[in-house]
């Protein structure tokens, strides 16, 4: 038990500070936009930079985990996606209810969480995680979004404003042109290698006060609608991901571990900026993600109990 305490304690330490220093107004009504801006547009890419301008290809490639999370993390949004569909919700809402009960937060909670937990070497499936949510999923979320508000046409259209938003992504580009640099096997000078840590050692504590400082927000009253969402999130994912790592693929302890625990992680912000971005009411997904985020208190002190 006080294993898990002095893990899970830093992480949502700093979540809370952010909650706290949001609503008692120590920092503004902007401050959760803007650190998620320095975040997003620096920090997270110079780490994301950095490890696969570094690592070795195989620390970094690992099929089977990126099988069993793609396949977990797809399946529960494919499920949740035609569930809503049969209760009657159009295509958008019912996307960005799947993206709610399957997209992970590994960037801002599941890379400092895995570098808790796993040490240094959590550092890369964390990272193949952040590029499959970011990337893979999203990009299906969005394409759900624009073929249900365009009542089924121009899917051709809507993949392409999809390909050109990714390639402008900080966190999809900065680790291709970190796997560039690797390839040409030169090392990072050092004074940038220094620049770049700087910014990368900022990653863990602004993201996770920018989270703590964004559920501070005021919460439009969402019903009930989010209560299945956060169950499939927090137990249905890594109870899938449990099964594919350890019994159908047998990953690696380190990798199949990880792989648990970054299905297990909290509803992140990607769906409530997608759903601001299209004018959709918020409600639902927001409650989501500030439930799922308290819950994982639970489910995250579970997997860490019961995980080899």
């Amino acid at each position: 038990m006080a294993y898990i305490l002095t893990t899970l304690a830093p992480v949502f330490g700093l979540i809370l500070l952010g909650y706290l220093a949001r609503r008692s107004d120590r920092i503004g009504t902007t401050a959760a936009a803007e650190l998620n801006r320095f975040v997003v547009w620096l920090c997270l890419p110079s780490l994301l930079f950095t490890a696969t301008a570094t690592a070795r290809p195989e620390e970094i490639w690992h099929p089977g985990f990126v099988l069993v999370f793609t396949a977990a993390t797809l399946a529960v949004f494919a499920g949740t996606l035609l569930w809503r569909l049969t209760r009657g919700k159009a295509l958008a809402d019912a996307g960005l209810d799947a993206l709610s009960a399957s997209y992970a937060n590994t960037g801002y909670v599941g890379i400092p969480l895995c570098i808790f937990v796993l040490g240094e070497a959590g550092l890369e499936p964390a990272l193949v995680a952040s590029l499959i949510v970011v990337s893979v999923l999203f990009a299906i979320a969005v394409i759900c979004v624009e073929i249900g508000l365009q009542n089924g046409t121009g899917l051709l259209r809507s993949t392409a404003s999809v390909s050109l938003a990714l390639l402008k992504n900080p966190l999809i580009i900065s680790p291709l042109l970190g796997i560039a640099w690797n390839a040409t096997g030169s090392g990072i000078p050092p004074v940038l290698h220094a620049l770049l840590k700087l910014l990368g050692d900022a990653t863990i504590p602004c993201a996770l006060v920018s989270l703590g400082a964004f559920l501070a927000q005021k919460q439009t009253a969402a019903g009930r609608g989010w209560l299945p969402l956060v169950s499939i999130k927090l137990l249905l994912h890594p109870l899938l991901t449990w099964l594919l790592a350890y019994h159908v693929f047998q990953l690696p302890p380190l990798w199949a571990k990880a792989a648990v625990l970054l299905s297990a992680l909290p509803t992140g912000t990607g769906p409530y900026m997608l759903a601001e971005f299209y004018r959709h009411e918020a409600a639902v997904v927001s409650r989501t993600i500030l439930i799922s985020t308290a819950g994982s208190v639970i489910t995250l002190s579970l997997c860490l109990l019961l995980l080899p």
